[in-house]
């Protein structure tokens, strides 16, 4: 008796693993192949205890409940329960770096940590200093624009 609960336990646990992969945490593959290991483990030990004929019948078996298991899945949309349907609809200053240029003054709306908020010509914009921290509110000048990037330095 206990050797059939190992068998199925190891076969149960290795599916409910894979399915973890593809749903929880995919592109990780650890989860899913140690799954895969388990599963293997339990159609071996069916071999071993039960002789060929269990063994041959747990192969098929597991590969049906596999292939079953999935195939479902797919076709009741399961994996769209878990799919991100909203957009990311934030710009990093896009359309606003063309007005400003490097000298320009502004003053920080949040603590630039390096990377931060501020405001230049009365628009919000993300700035980055060359590492030095600056507290809200501080006056700032524009050192260089890199593509969308704003670097600043603190105004003493």
């Amino acid at each position: 008796m206990v050797d059939w609960i190992t068998v199925i336990s190891l076969i149960l646990f290795g599916l409910v693993l894979i399915i973890v992969e593809i749903i929880f945490v995919p592109g990780t593959t650890v989860v899913g192949l140690v799954g895969f290991v388990f599963m293997v483990i339990g159609v071996g030990l069916s071999f071993r205890y039960f002789g060929s004929e269990i063994g041959w019948s747990a192969v098929g078996g597991t590969t049906v409940a596999s292939g079953a298991l999935l195939y479902l899945s797919f076709k009741s949309n399961l994996w769209g329960r878990f799919a991100l349907k909203s957009t990311s609809q934030g710009k990093l200053n896009e359309g606003e770096m063309n007005e400003l240029f490097p000298g320009q003054e502004g003053i920080t709306v949040s603590a630039l940590r390096p990377v931060g908020k501020a405001e230049l010509l009365n628009r919000m914009c993300e700035v980055k200093t060359l590492g030095e921290y600056v507290d809200a509110g501080k006056r700032i000048r524009i050192l260089k624009i890199l593509s969308n990037q704003i670097i600043v330095e603190p105004i003493n």
